[in-house]
């Protein structure tokens, strides 16, 4: 007999086979059973404590999974789905996760009888594309310039969500702050630039209903010199600028000799003429207000101020990008490449306000305004927060429904009519597919029966009486009220979906799942090796080691 060969070094832990599908599948439910309870609008909250003492509170199922520090490495791929879904469209991240679980979970009675994991995956493929294909029967398409039909979905998406509870005002911020942003691309079709052009300002005091969204932007700076320059300008001539209003310094130690006492005073004097000429470039065009990226010196603020405009220095460059397309500015790098083109004349008013105990500037009443702010108000940091998730959803929502105006039944409705139509079409499988392709058709209905289960009601009853509704394809619009768990018509009580957030959620699920099904060896402890002849690193002293020694008490 053969002695057994070593090939992996004994530092290295390796496990395959039955055994590893089991602990990954396990390791899915586990996440999935995590965020189980915030699914619907009768959710529960999670408290999750972060290192520093920080608290947030949230049932939104992407903002929960990306506080905890998990150790298993499917677990870890399980929480990368939902953050996916938030990115591509910003909604249904706690659905992603049920329903990739599920699917996991139907898979495990296969693995158990010896079914090889391709068989299973390529029925589940099988199953998306038909589920796909029943999505886009019971699809309808939306007038997107109905405002009435715009807030029904997106209060029915944020319907889950803490914010539901004020009733339109979350969904009023998002259709206005998308519909400002949104810009044409041609053949009919419009994006929206949520992360670059829609800024949330959060600015604790007053009461939620005072949120609101400017018609331009507002930032958190006050002008340079507030005694001797404007803060309030209506019509402002708006210049941006990307450069420094002050004298170049050298870019290290410059050490300069100078002989003569006069030869001082004229370096002062050329500093001088350089600042004076740049301000008269940028005064030729008769500005009312500068706005600078990089510094401005005193020198300059004195020859703006004397000119009557007032200037803001050291903005971030993304509120400076969101300036130039509200007011219509360029922003310019330097001042000798000034034109009039660049002059931003679409803003109507430019004024500093003082709220709480910061000075605030509001460039607002724009024309054409292709940026704008979304200004929240709320009683505490993490209320704020909260709503700042909410707000997020919601605007993902709207710029989902812009790009893509088609609608699906929301409350399950949508995952029973899947599951009843993949289950018709299971009997004409053939093969060993048919059983896996039938449960994927039942790991469909864990969605109502999540729905069901957080509403308190009987989840057996409910959901047997939802299966015979959806028997009868006409009835593929009923699914379960959130609220009161009754069985109802969404199409009547406008609880919708947008497709795509449907759409993406099923194939991020099952594609998901087929990944970590085909997983069947699990190699851990590999340690980095170092490149061959580099030698442990030389410890560099750093300022701190310097005074490292203990300083003996006198």
């Amino acid at each position: 007999m053969q002695s057994s060969v070593l090939v992996l070094k004994d530092s290295l832990k390796r496990e395959s086979g039955a055994k590893v599908h089991h602990a990954n599948i396990q390791a899915s439910k586990a996440v999935a059973d995590i965020i189980r309870t915030t699914l619907g609008p009768r959710s529960m909250l999670k408290m999750l404590l972060d290192a520093s003492g920080g608290i947030v509170v949230t049932n939104d199922g992407n903002a929960i999974l990306r506080e905890l520090d998990i150790a298993h490495p499917a677990a870890k791929s399980m929480i990368e789905l939902s953050r996916t879904q938030d990115e591509e469209v910003g909604d249904g991240t706690t659905s992603v996760i049920i329903l990739a679980g599920e699917m996991l979970h139907v898979a495990e009675a296969f693995i158990d009888k010896n079914y090889h994991p391709t068989v299973i995956c390529r029925a589940y493929n099988k199953a998306l594309e038909d589920a796909i294909a029943a999505i886009d029967k019971i699809a309808v398409p939306i007038d997107v310039q109905d405002r009435g039909q715009m807030l029904g979905i997106v209060k029915s998406c944020i319907g889950t969500k803490f914010t539901s509870q004020f009733g339109d005002l979350i969904a009023d911020l998002a259709i206005d702050a998308t519909t400002t942003v949104g810009v044409d691309i041609g053949q009919g079709l419009r994006d929206v630039d949520i992360k670059n052009y829609i800024k949330v300002e959060k600015v604790p005091g007053a009461e939620l209903e005072e949120s609101r969204v400017l018609k331009g932007v507002m930032i958190n700076k006050d002008v340079v010199s507030p005694g001797k320059m404007r803060r309030k300008i209506v019509n402002p001539r708006i210049i941006l600028l990307d450069c420094p209003l002050e004298y170049k310094k050298g870019e290290n130690q410059t050490n300069a000799e100078l002989l003569r006492e006069e030869d001082w005073s004229l370096l002062l004097k050329l500093e001088e003429e350089y600042i004076a000429e740049l301000c008269a470039q940028i005064l030729k065009f008769k500005p009312d207000l500068v706005v600078t990226e990089k510094g401005l010196s005193d020198l300059a603020c004195h020859y703006l101020s004397k000119n009557g405009v007032s200037a803001i220095r050291r903005l971030r460059k993304t509120d400076n990008n969101r300036i130039a397309k509200a007011s219509g500015a360029v922003i310019v790098n330097r001042p000798d490449e000034l034109q009039e083109s660049d002059v931003g004349t679409g803003a109507g008013l430019f004024e500093v306000k003082k709220i709480g105990d910061e000075y605030f500037a509001f460039i607002v009443d724009c024309q054409e305004p292709k940026a704008c702010t979304v200004l929240l108000r709320g009683p505490t940091k993490d209320f704020l927060n909260e709503v700042e998730r909410n707000l997020q959803d919601a605007m993902s929502v709207a710029r989902n429904i812009i790009k893509n105006p088609k609608l699906v039944p929301g409350g399950g409705a949508t995952e029973m009519t899947v599951s009843a139509a993949l289950k018709q079409k299971s009997s004409s499988i053939e093969g060993i597919e048919k059983w896996p392709y039938e449960a994927a058709a039942i790991a469909f209905e864990s969605i109502p029966r999540t729905l069901a289960q957080n509403c308190g009601v009987n989840v057996i009853r409910t959901m047997t009486a939802l299966q015979g509704k959806h028997a009868n394809v006409e009835n593929a619009w009923f699914g379960i009220d959130g609220n009161t768990g009754a069985i109802v018509d969404m199409k009547e009580h406008k609880i919708l979906d947008a497709y795509n957030v449907k759409a993406q959620t099923f194939k991020t699920a099952i594609e998901a799942a087929c990944m970590l099904l085909r997983i069947d060896d699990i190699v851990s402890g590999i340690k980095k090796t170092q490149a061959p002849g580099a030698g442990p690193k030389p410890k560099i002293e750093t300022e701190g080691d310097a005074d490292g020694e203990q300083i003996l008490p006198d």
